[in-house]
């Protein structure tokens, strides 16, 4: 998404804004709501949230707040994506 490189769909990390306003990440890929897929990689969440295009695909601002829980998330997502893989 941000890094603009093409990765097979199970590769990728959810973000999801739910029903309700929330944006957290989504590793199952099921929740309800809007979704966005970054690669499991800070630097790819960082030039989203920097570019702003994480923002423009959820259609909802994100806080420094909001921002720095995605960021925990996403660590926890790499890894266990990293043992999916292993």
């Amino acid at each position: 998404m941000a890094c603009h490189t093409v990765h097979a769909k199970r590769e990728l990390v959810r973000i999801v804004r739910s029903p309700t306003g929330e944006v957290a990440v989504d590793l199952r890929g099921k929740a309800p709501g809007r979704g966005a897929y970054l690669d499991p990689d800070q630097a790819c969440l960082e030039r989203g949230l920097r570019e702003g295009v994480l923002a423009k695909a959820l259609e909802i601002p994100i806080d420094a707040t909001t921002a720095e829980r995605l960021k925990v998330e996403l660590d926890e997502a790499a890894r266990v994506r990293q043992k999916e893989t292993a």
